[in-house]
């Protein structure tokens, strides 16, 4: 399991939220709340923005595959780069992956970015061929890792590549229900929370076929919204229900949250 951040509004630098709350993204990389599994997230880290300016303008990645607390160059840049968009995601390595660059988060493709805090159990010996599958070539080519996660986002942009006109929510959701149907025919489970972000808006999903999802939260403040792994710090933190996704556009800082059906 990882953790993960995402944040829309009113332009801050990135150092607000990744490094200075009490429970920052720095802090749960090695002091988690409601991490299921592992105690640590040492195995990579990455952050993502959108240019405040130019929304036309292709996202900026910055990974790396240190535990966060070792970066000496971030602090730095969170201090420097500021952004009205942008998430970040600390790694805690599924067993058997390597922590390798291209295995790190967030993934990019045009203007989207993803991060996804979850797994699908035995995903090379179960689903890993079966998803490759379903992928066409375009999206097939941008997979460069070996992640359960990077495959679910190349699903979801040949989604989106098949029909131009597909809001990002559907193909979301529609992505979710095509694996967990998978999982389901191979009993195996799949567990997440995947944000997308295309820099005017947040489209995220919790979701577990088997058991409970990764923790989630939302917290709604009067210039943005912060979609969170675990609470930052005090306030008034929603938890996001199991098997419900969420919208949120940069004119319009009002959720729109719904529930949505699982495979069987």
């Amino acid at each position: 399991m990882c953790r993960l951040l995402a944040y829309l509004g009113k332009p801050i630098l990135l150092e607000e939220l990744i490094l200075k709350p009490e429970h920052s993204l720095l802090v749960q990389s090695y002091q988690p709340k409601e991490l299921e599994v592992a105690l640590l997230n040492a195995d990579g880290f990455g952050v993502g923005w959108h240019h405040p300016d130019d929304i036309a303008a292709e996202p900026f990645i910055y990974r790396n595959v240190l535990p966060i607390w070792n970066d000496a160059n971030l602090p730095h840049l969170c201090r420097y780069i500021q952004a009205q968009s942008f998430v970040s995601n600390i790694r805690s390595a599924t067993p058997g992956l390597p922590l390798d660059f291209s295995n790190c988060q967030p993934f990019r493709h045009g203007q989207l970015l993803f991060v996804h805090n979850g797994y699908i159990d035995k995903f090379r010996q179960t689903l890993y061929r079966p998803m490759r599958d379903l992928i066409g070539d375009v999206a097939y080519q941008n997979i460069y890792g070996l992640t359960d996660s990077e495959h679910i986002f190349a699903l979801i942009t040949h989604l989106l590549e098949l029909d131009p006109q597909l809001a990002l929510l559907g193909a979301l959701e529609q992505a979710i229900e095509m694996i967990q149907s998978l999982a389901n025919e191979y009993d195996v489970r799949v567990s997440g929370v995947i944000v997308l972000s295309d820099g005017q808006k947040l489209v995220a999903a919790r979701f577990d076929n088997q058991a409970k999802a990764p923790s989630f939260y939302l917290l709604r403040q009067p210039e943005s919204i912060i979609l969170a792994s675990e609470p930052l710090f005090s306030g008034d933190w929603e938890p996001i229900a199991q098997a419900h996704s969420l919208t949120v556009a940069a004119n319009d800082l009002q959720p729109q949250i719904h529930g949505f059906s699982l495979a069987t």
